[in-house]
């Protein structure tokens, strides 16, 4: 992944430019998943983070919705270990 990295997505019909945050793989299901943000932020003055999965051959040219409860709670699961090691290194939780 290289720093600063830019995908675009379609949010409510426009073209918005977000900002990867980080890639991994999961070995159980053999896909890969980037984590992203637009820098909007919540009702509790969160940053959104969206998590889709995508063929690393295309890169993030076409970016898949991720649609099964496993696949949920694995990503779930990945999030809570990188706010857990970003709390460690002095980051946000």
């Amino acid at each position: 992944m290289n720093e600063n990295e830019k995908i675009t997505i379609k949010k409510e019909g426009k073209e918005v430019e977000c900002e990867v945050l980080f890639t991994f793989d999961c070995e159980a299901n053999g896909k890969s998943y980037v984590g992203y943000t637009d820098h909007e932020v919540d009702s509790r003055n969160r940053k959104n983070i969206y998590v889709s999965s995508y063929d690393p051959v295309f890169r993030f040219d076409k970016l898949e919705e991720v649609t099964t409860e496993e696949e949920k709670e694995m990503i779930e699961d990945v999030l809570n270990q990188i706010r857990k090691d970003a709390g460690r290194e002095g980051g946000i939780e």
